[in-house]
């Protein structure tokens, strides 16, 4: 394992190897090899957060589905800062995305406490 490799096996633990064969290289050699990253948040995970949350798959607009958005994106945030607590943007970015989702639930509080209150008990928020 190359210095680059050992680094990225230790900085990034989602990543994934994939090996591309030359049809000139001898059997079990790789030629080349890249790595990929997941991302967290695909569009079919989105799509299935509209769905629980929203009213259909498509519903991005309605507070709730935004909200489990927003609290999907905070858990994955909050797990990052606890293995790099010194990485101060994506802590300022925390702060900004906590700070929007209680807006929306402070929005959805006034409208309908009904809706508000089963969206805090449906997503496990405090209050």
């Amino acid at each position: 394992m190359t210095g680059r490799q050992s680094f990225l096996a230790k900085a990034w633990p989602i990543a994934i190897k994939v090996v591309i064969l030359h049809p000139l290289t001898p059997p079990g050699e790789p030629s080349i090899t890249f790595n990929q990253f997941n991302m967290y948040l695909d569009p079919e995970k989105k799509k299935e957060i509209f769905g629980n949350y929203g009213k259909s798959n498509s519903d991005t607009g309605s507070v709730e589905s935004q909200v489990a958005l927003f609290s999907y994106r905070i858990s994955h945030l909050t797990e990052h800062m606890k293995a790099n607590r010194k990485d101060n943007s994506t802590e300022r970015a925390l702060t900004k995305l906590v700070g929007k989702r209680r807006a929306l639930l402070n929005y959805l509080k006034r409208k309908d406490i009904n809706r508000y209150r089963a969206l805090i008990n449906k997503l496990g928020l405090r209050k």
